[in-house]
């Protein structure tokens, strides 16, 4: 992607990604718009700061990672409890029960992620569905390679096993099996 030029061009064109990510780090859907303008007013007010040494989401991920973090701070100071759901932002004109299954597919996903422990959530967050490398991950998290892959082994693990937990509960015939690719397009 070309440097970010404007606030304007940065907004639209990450828009979606801060509040997916904000939704993955464990943000409540009622917080979403509150935290997401958090992160752009950071974004705006250093934009002049960043030098381009790492990808613009990577730069936007780590203060969606601190806007997440202090929200669960302050729910927990008021004892609510995180939702992370993640709205449809728009409708790709799939038939009913499609969008239906995939909505499905996307809770049980939220809540799976919901129960990893953060240091795993964030590196599955960043690999499987925003596709950063694992290099970037190390980078951001500022941790050795070696930490990401350990946490995304585990974060996998635990993955697979929730999934596999659901499947068997849930035996319906022609029921979508959950594919990560596909709950988060």
């Amino acid at each position: 992607m070309p440097p970010v030029t404007s606030f304007r061009e940065l907004y639209d064109a990450h828009v979606r990604f801060v509040w997916r990510a904000l939704a993955r780090l464990g943000v409540g859907e009622p917080d979403l718009p509150d935290a997401s303008q958090e992160v752009f007013v950071v974004a705006h007010r250093r934009l002049a700061e960043f030098e381009g040494r790492s990808k613009v989401t990577t730069w936007l991920f780590a203060i969606c990672m601190r806007v997440a973090s202090d929200r669960r701070n302050l729910a927990h100071h008021h004892r609510e409890l995180p939702t992370g759901k993640v709205p449809d932002l728009a409708h790709d004109g799939a038939d009913a029960s499609v969008l239906v299954e995939r909505h499905r597919a996307r809770q049980m996903l939220e809540q799976i992620m919901d129960r990893m422990p953060e240091e795993q959530r964030v590196v599955f967050a960043l690999f499987e569905l925003e596709e950063l490398t694992g290099d970037e991950i190390a980078e951001l998290l500022d941790v050795p390679v070696g930490t990401v892959r350990s946490r995304l082994r585990l974060a996998r693990a635990t993955f697979e096993e929730a999934v596999l937990r659901h499947q068997a509960s849930v035996r319906r015939p022609g029921q979508m099996q959950l594919a990560t690719s596909e709950v988060f397009r």
